[in-house]
């Protein structure tokens, strides 16, 4: 009999349709019965042995909740009947509502229940908890899972236990993911999860990667490329981590009309084996980065979400280093302006924070002008060694990427038809902070943040927390200018402040946002005197 393997993720919603992603055990069709009668069903597809459906539903009323289950060949699989978790709905809310936007990155999975979290109480299963045990209460309309949703490089015991049971571990890449088989295992392990299980499959949620879901600083430099490329067991390490980016994330981030469209998906759906179709695509998204594109827009009412990749489609060429490829750079200008004046607020998703502590910022730029020649052959050389070592690959360390990113926000809050607000919401660092720039040359009329929040679980060393500490401090700016000038950097487009900050621990943030106002919210995990965990907020502002 068929059955759910993981699964269902509510993923795309609008005000009259939704999609529901689930894996099965084996070929069936996938079918969800909503309690007002909006249904759809799909049939699965194959990829390396394993059976995917994404259902599209149609026939959502606004402005509603409705519960819904999971049916697999007529024989209903969700809910479970045993489940301790409230019915799992779709809902649809209207402009009138607002919008709630819960954002954050970096999980290990949770140990299992009743396991030692040597990391802390999990932000996913606290919100979990909070919802189920208020259904009716408030809620994320969307979750922003901004990268490294899963760690492939990082793995738990229990998974290097089970893939020692295949493989030996003497040989690379040793206690890491090998292939697209250990990948469906990171996920089942993250993604089974009773809490977070529920929580994926009531709130909707887009999703992008970061290095982790790959290998940690994925794509730092061409020579880091080269290197990685020399070995014997990259290869197949990158197109595993690519396909299965695509089937477990990617797809929920499109909307049926972008589904109907996708000549891949199509192309897995005919054929009773994708296996090689996806393949093909992740051989052709490493060898030629610009020809695929895993950034995508969503429009929620009168709110905007551009989510870029800042990590697959990078040029690593010292003498033409960019974040983003032409192309890539000329989507986003046009996704951002279009239509300027048809929403009120602009969610930039990057999994890298674009605005950094002063000093880090500073030191990147620096090293990219060593890396790049600027004080000759030999710096170059030191230079490459430092930004392996130190992790120098977020914008700042892509000058030119930085600036441009500047100017369009710029130019985007400025003028008739400007926003109230623009945020660049990310991950990556391990600590959360507001920081709002500032432009010499002009004032934007929208209110301009960088909102970075991490990790949602995952460990916070005190030397991370001392080092970002001091990071933006004023004597790290000084210190960071005098490195700049070693560099012969040029000032960056724009100056910036932190205006809230640094938080440690594991956390949450949230954007509430209504007309042309915008609340928001961080709320961190932590375990109460009787031992159970629970969200406190730690800041809540208006940001407009």
């Amino acid at each position: 009999m068929a059955g759910l393997r993981l699964g269902p993720l509510l993923r795309y919603t609008d005000g009259s349709c939704a999609t529901v992603w689930v894996e099965t055990n084996r070929p069936c069709t996938a079918e969800v019965r909503c309690a007002d009668g909006a249904c759809g069903t799909a049939r699965t597809f194959q990829v390396a042995g394993h059976h995917y459906a994404l259902v599209a539903v149609s026939g959502l009323t606004p402005g509603t909740s409705t519960e819904y289950e999971v049916l697999l060949d007529g024989t209903r699989a969700w809910p479970p009947p045993d489940s301790p978790f409230p019915p799992s709905v779709i809902s649809t809310p209207t402009e009138e509502d607002g919008l709630r936007v819960a954002f954050g990155s970096c999980r290990w999975a949770a140990p299992p229940a009743g396991g030692k979290d040597p990391v802390g109480p999990d932000a996913l299963d606290t919100l979990s908890a909070r919802i189920a045990a208020a259904p009716t209460g408030e809620r994320p309309d969307v979750l922003l899972l901004l990268g490294d949703q899963v760690y492939a490089d990082e793995v738990s015991d229990a998974t290097r236990q089970w893939i020692s049971g295949r493989r030996d571990l003497n040989e690379p890449p040793g206690e890491q993911v090998a292939d697209y088989e250990e990948y469906t295992h990171l996920y089942y392990e993250s993604w089974r999860d009773p809490e977070v299980r529920w929580l994926l499959s009531t709130v909707p949620s887009c999703m992008i990667f970061d290095d982790h879901d790959v290998i940690d600083d994925w794509n730092t430099s061409a020579a880091w490329l080269a290197d990685m490329r020399a070995t014997d067991w990259w290869r197949e390490r990158l197109m595993s981590g690519l396909m299965s980016y695509w089937v477990y994330q990617q797809l929920g981030n499109l909307s049926p009309d972008e589904l109907a469209a996708d000549p891949l998906y199509a192309a897995v759906r005919e054929t009773p084996d994708g296996t090689d179709a996806l393949r093909d695509f992740a051989a052709r998204a490493d060898a030629e980065p610009a020809s695929v594109r895993w950034s995508y827009r969503r429009d929620f009412g009168r709110t905007r979400l551009v989510m870029v990749d800042s990590r697959a489609g990078r040029v690593l060429e010292e003498d033409r280093r960019a974040m983003l490829d032409p192309g890539e750079a000329v989507w986003l200008r046009e996704q951002v302006l279009d239509e300027r004046d048809s929403y009120d607020h602009l969610l930039i998703g990057t999994s890298l924070p674009w605005l950094l502590p002063h000093l880090v910022h500073d030191v990147e730029t620096w090293n990219a002008a060593m890396c790049g020649g600027e004080r000759g052959a030999r710096w170059a050389q030191r230079g490459e060694r430092i930004r392996r070592g130190a992790d120098l690959e977020h914008w700042s360390a892509f000058p030119s990427s930085f600036d441009t990113l500047a100017d369009l926000i710029a130019e985007a809050g400025t003028g008739p038809g400007a926003p109230a607000t623009i945020s660049v919401l990310s991950g990556d660092v391990h600590h959360a902070y507001v920081a709002e720039p500032s432009w010499e040359d002009r004032a934007p009329d929208a209110r301009v943040a960088q909102l970075t929040c991490s990790p949602v679980h995952n460990s916070v060393p005190p030397s991370i927390r001392l080092g970002f500490r001091f990071g933006w401090s004023a004597l790290a700016r000084a210190l960071g200018r005098r490195i700049a000038r070693h560099g012969r950097c040029a000032p960056a487009a724009v100056s910036w402040r932190k205006t809230g900050g640094p938080w440690f621990g594991n956390q949450l943030m949230t954007l509430t946002l209504r007309g042309r106002s915008a609340r928001l919210r961080l709320e961190q995990a932590r375990t109460d005197r009787g031992g159970g965990i629970t969200l406190r907020t730690a800041m809540e502002r208006d940001l407009a």
